[in-house]
């Protein structure tokens, strides 16, 4: 019988090329909370290849959300249409990586023992620091994004949850999976890792070039800067990365971005 971490490795490249719609809609479907069900059953064995269609969906979030801010133009002041344009990527993934920030920060600034952090991770309800973390990040994020000129609005709203995707198969790249034994984001993990990371920078660079060639080395550069900095940390608290740190580096990256693009 073949256990699940053998197939978990057998998992790549290789399977993305055999079963390109089969990965996507695994991928849709866990980052996503779409209702497209054809093939739900089998996703377990396509989610490490479903990992190179992270940066599409990103996209496909960051146009929903520049989208939906340019309808709203027509109608609310630009706060208003921009806080709503906010929320459009996070209700549309379930709250999946905010929710990862929160139980990142309840555990990582616990000042707890490395067992410790990771059962205060595992646990579901919010602490004090979760809260205070997710308020903090909110806040700066929509500051900065009415702070930006009018023609860096859209491109921000676009790049940002493709920059979190990004920054989460950086830390998949580098980082080993801190748990023992099973775990969420442990299904996400292949040998293809650092192949996808470098494929989804691919991404971020053309598509910052695309809609605001200016910044591309900035924005890349606080990607990169953002999850190697926050993994060395993950690394020295908890020795690794989990499904909770891969959401929180996500998060925190989409802010860092739209911070850079503010100040410059």
């Amino acid at each position: 019988m073949v256990t699940r971490e053998r197939r978990i490795g057998d998992t790549g490249l290789m399977t993305l090329f055999c079963h390109p719609l089969a990965t996507l809609l695994a991928a849709l479907r866990f980052l996503t909370i779409l209702p497209v069900r054809w093939g739900s059953r089998h996703d377990e064995r396509f989610f490490a290849a479903s990992i190179f269609w992270f940066p599409a969906i990103g996209l496909i979030l960051g146009l929903a959300a520049a989208l939906v801010c340019r309808g709203l133009l027509m109608l609310l002041p630009v706060p208003a249409a921009t806080v709503v344009a906010l929320f459009v990527p996070i209700v549309l993934s379930g709250g999946l990586h905010l929710d990862g920030l929160a139980d990142s920060g309840d555990g990582l600034l616990s000042a707890r023992p490395r067992e410790q952090i990771l059962a205060i991770m595992r646990d579901s309800r919010i602490g004090a620091m979760g809260v205070i973390v997710l308020l903090a990040v909110l806040l700066i994020r929509f500051t900065a994004l009415g702070s930006l000129p009018g023609f860096l609005l859209f491109p921000a709203l676009i790049l940002m949850p493709l920059a979190g995707r990004t920054a989460i198969l950086l830390s998949m790249a580098f980082l080993p999976y801190a748990r023992e034994g099973g775990g969420l984001g442990r299904l996400f993990y292949s040998p293809d890792s650092r192949l996808a990371a470098t494929w989804s920078c691919l991404v971020l660079v053309a598509a910052t070039a695309a809609l605001t060639p200016n910044f591309i080395f900035q924005v890349l550069a606080a990607v990169v800067t953002t999850a190697l900095l926050f993994g060395l940390w993950c690394r020295s608290k908890i020795g690794g990365a989990t499904g909770d740190t891969l959401g929180g580096v996500s998060e925190l990256t989409e802010t860092i971005v739209v911070l850079v693009l503010t100040a410059l």
